[in-house]
């Protein structure tokens, strides 16, 4: 009876998870090699989060793959990745956030990135916040005197720049705005997008198939 339900739940999963593929940027093809990559990056976990990644093997796809560095934006990448909640990335979550941080709309981006650096989730991006976003992704000059002064600065900066309604804080519809007359504010408060040519590395490797001497071939 265990395994009739066990087999009912897993079948049920794959249901979804078609369903979740079909509203993504990829094909099926390249969404079964996504699943493959996963798999396999999941092989020797241990039971209790068996097929997720945890913090530690999300950040060094991120760290080894996309050359992040910055443990906040990881984090907060990871939670935008999350969307269940409990510290993990599944299979799903997976594949529906990389077709975001890798070909998602602009639309699709900008939400992404607010929501990155949204850091208490409550809609709205705080100075408070965009102090703690900039003070971890600068770089520190040995003789300042007080290298907070420089960061309250781009604070006051970024906020002339963003707050459209002017009530000292960024709201989505700010930061869209802002984004729409600036492309480059995007990632104004740290790196939350692949670069370029690490995507398509990304993309080439992972939507390749290895050949009978180890070699990858592209899918299509």
């Amino acid at each position: 009876m265990i395994s009739v339900r066990h087999r009912q739940q897993v079948q049920q999963q794959d249901a979804e998870l078609l369903l979740r593929m079909k509203q993504t940027h990829f094909s099926e093809d390249e969404c079964k090699a996504l699943v493959n990559k996963f798999k396999f990056m999941t092989k020797d976990n241990k039971v209790a989060r068996q097929d997720k990644l945890d913090r530690s093997q999300f950040h060094e796809v991120l760290q080894s793959t996309f050359k992040m560095t910055d443990d906040m934006i990881m984090d907060r990448l990871m939670r935008a990745f999350d969307k269940d909640s409990d510290s993990c990335v599944n299979l799903s979550e997976w594949i529906i956030g990389l077709s975001v941080f890798l070909r998602g709309s602009e639309e699709e981006q900008v939400k992404f990135c607010f929501e990155v650096y949204d850091l208490n989730g409550d809609g709205f991006i705080s100075k408070e916040e965009m102090f703690h976003l900039l003070k971890n992704s600068l770089v520190k000059q040995p003789n300042e005197e007080d290298p907070d002064e420089g960061v309250r600065e781009l604070v006051d900066i970024s906020i002339k720049k963003m707050d459209i309604d002017r009530d000292g804080r960024i709201s989505l519809q700010d930061f869209q705005a802002a984004v729409k007359e600036e492309s480059l504010l995007l990632e104004a408060f740290g790196q939350c997008l692949p670069a370029p040519e690490l995507a398509i590395a990304f993309v080439e490797k992972a939507f390749s198939v290895p050949d009978h001497r180890g070699r990858y071939n592209q899918l299509y």
